[in-house]
């Protein structure tokens, strides 16, 4: 298991914004007196969505602040889940699935891809656009290979189809989320091998 630390270049300040302490004010309401802590995981998450995808220092001590919890209580949230980047990431950060059925299905290409297009992981290209990590099981098997941009699944890619889906997105142009290939969910390619009729009918 790898060691998480924060970023050494840190903002001197964080401040959710009127919509986000808003937001974050509902939440709370959700829990009794005295379990308003129970909102940690949500509070760093709209943080993190806030700041560009990153959790910085000052982000975690708000939350701190405003949750009424010791710091290092929520630092230890932030540092144990790999879902909060302790780190600056690209406008689009990249988590490519490389867990067993992902591999098999050419992942490793779209590595590739990535390494040639963006570089090493945890770096941000020169112009910000994209960074990437290789992370564990993503859920979406049936549809490998697979990557997580931002909030969106994109499923059942090769490298070409990968490769436009960044140039697309490096110039703005619209992308389809989810399955490239037109899969419903995660109904099997081709026609439906079982469940094809209903239960006691021939």
């Amino acid at each position: 298991m790898s060691v998480r630390r924060l970023a050494e270049q840190q903002p001197e300040s964080f401040e959710f914004t009127p919509e986000n302490m808003a937001w974050l004010e509902k939440q709370i309401a959700k829990y009794p007196d005295s379990r308003q802590a129970s909102a940690v995981v949500p509070a760093l998450w709209q943080a993190q969505k806030q700041n560009n995808y990153w959790l910085p220092q000052k982000a975690i001590e708000k939350v701190a602040e405003l949750l009424g919890m010791p710091k290092i209580r929520v630092l230890e949230v932030a540092t144990f889940y790999t879902m909060f980047n302790l780190e600056p990431v690209g406008k689009y950060y990249i988590q490519l699935c490389g867990t067993t059925p992902c591999m098999l299905c050419g992942s490793d290409d779209l590595i590739k891809v990535l390494e040639r297009r963006v570089g090493s992981q945890r770096k941000v290209t020169a112009d910000g656009m994209f960074s990437w990590l290789e992370v564990e099981c993503l859920g979406a098997c049936c549809n490998a290979p697979m990557v997580q941009i931002n909030d969106d699944y994109y499923e059942d890619l090769t490298a070409e189809i990968f490769e436009k889906l960044l140039d697309d997105l490096a110039v703005g142009r619209p992308v389809k989320t989810g399955s490239q290939k037109d899969r419903v969910s995660s109904e099997p390619e081709g026609a439906l091998t079982s469940l094809t009729s209903l239960y006691g009918q021939k």
